[in-house]
């Protein structure tokens, strides 16, 4: 990341109030400069002010060294400047402290009015001196030549290092200025980040939980099927072969069923891992994009095969009849084609909850019906209270504990409601409503 505001202020190097090493050689630098200016412009100030020469130097190179300051107090130094303009030194002091002020953060105002005195004190002498130069006649150009020069040399020593200054504090300024902005775009950026991950890993975990979900109706309801004909199978196999011959091919038609069925949500997550393997690491920024991409596969993969649909309701209550189940079903309103999530979800609450009543209701009478509204379509399993003894209290089908909660959230994710428990008879309700 870049360093601005604190982190640029705490990563200070340098001696005192310089932020670098390199800031303050080169104010030394400047300020010994400035020391020996104004030291050997010291002595002809000494020699004016009747003076000894030692005591010019010494006042001027101390004078100069306040040059060293010029970061930490530019008023100081322009205000010091303008003090020795009357002796002739501190020229160079004088330039570069209004270029320091100018580009430091004080107020304008300050810097008009410090500039404005540098100004006129540079006038005033550079007039006196130049008209004592003609008066002396060491200058033969006319009286057109003081204010000429009075004026251009005053405005060359405070304009430049002013307006140059300007320019470089508002560059340093505009540059801050971009940095925060990176900064914060920088920080924004990574909450963006996080969050699209987030949801990356949101979109996995729905994928999962549906997968899951599927295979569990799939694997529950044939494999409960296949238990149920494989226990008759082994009642009436010597007793009546030709039954035993029928349970058998429905045995197998199961198994076949529940293979396809898993064989075809087993390739949706080989295709899921390969297309996973190929994509190249991507920076945290580009998750969001991932993301959307996870959720786009997600709701391709869950219609990526046809699935189950209502017309298929009666070949489910033909398989459960023939697994012995006495099951009627019973239909109101006009049939008509919903969307395919409506239907599979509609299918899959049917058909787990037959799965149950073979599990824990072997050999109860169950009654289907379907309502077909005009803005929703509802679905009710009952099963009457189970016999005492039946051939079915010996199969012992596993019951996992997610059948119902699998139903529950299926319906929903579709906006519907569902009901269950049990009856005051002695059997189970499952109920839904969809909206259509």
């Amino acid at each position: 990341m870049t360093t601005t505001g604190e982190e640029h202020t705490a990563a200070r190097t340098g001696p005192w109030w310089w932020v670098g090493w390199r800031g303050a050689v080169l104010d030394a630098g400047l300020a010994l400069v400035s020391a020996v200016e104004c030291g050997g412009e010291g002595v002809r100030f000494a020699h004016d002010a009747g003076l000894p020469a030692p005591v010019g130097v010494a006042f001027g190179a101390m004078a100069g060294s306040v040059l060293l300051v010029r970061r930490k107090w530019p008023i100081a130094v322009v205000l010091v400047s303008i003090a020795i303009t009357p002796a002739q030194m501190g020229y160079l002091m004088g330039l570069v402290g209004l270029y320091t002020l100018a580009a430091s953060e004080l107020p304008r105002r300050i810097t008009a009015a410090l500039a404005g005195m540098s100004f006129a004190g540079m006038l005033i002498v550079t007039f006196v001196r130049a008209h004592q130069s003609v008066v002396r006649g060491d200058v033969t150009m006319g009286n057109w030549f003081v204010p000429f020069a009075s004026i251009t040399t005053a405005i060359g020593m405070t304009a430049p290092p002013v307006l140059l200054g300007l320019y470089m504090g508002a560059r340093r300024r505009l540059m801050e200025s971009l940095r925060e902005r990176a900064d914060s775009l920088e920080r924004e950026l990574q909450l963006l980040a996080e969050r699209a991950e987030e949801r990356a890993e949101w979109a996995r975990n729905e994928e999962r939980t549906r997968i899951a979900r599927e295979m569990h109706d799939v694997v529950a309801h044939r494999v409960s099927l296949m238990v149920v004909h494989a226990a008759a199978l082994q009642a009436v196999a010597r007793k009546d072969p030709e039954k035993a011959v029928r349970n058998a091919a429905l045995v197998g038609d199961m198994g076949r069923q529940a293979l396809t069925e898993l064989r075809e949500m087993l390739g949706v997550l080989r295709s899921g891992d390969g297309l996973a393997a190929r994509v190249p690491s991507v920076p945290l920024a580009a998750v969001g994009v991932a993301a959307a991409a996870a959720a786009s596969r997600a709701a391709d993969d869950s219609g990526a095969g046809e699935g189950p649909s209502l017309a298929e309701i009666d070949e489910l209550i033909g398989q459960s009849a023939a697994a012995g189940m006495v099951v009627a079903l019973s239909v109101e309103g006009d049939t008509r084609g919903y969307a395919r999530e409506i239907e599979q979800t509609a299918y899959r609450v049917v058909q787990e909850a037959l799965t149950n009543v073979h599990k824990h209701a072997a050999g109860a009478k169950t009654y289907v019906r379907l309502a077909h509204r005009v803005s929703e379509i509802a679905m009710q399993v009952e099963n009457e209270c189970p016999p005492e003894v039946g051939v079915g209290s010996s199969v012992r089908l596993p019951s996992g504990g997610n059948g119902l909660l699998g139903m529950k959230e299926r319906v929903a994710a579709l906006g519907g409601v569902f009901v269950s428990g049990p009856t005051d008879a002695g059997g189970f309700r499952v109920s839904a409503v969809i909206p259509a």
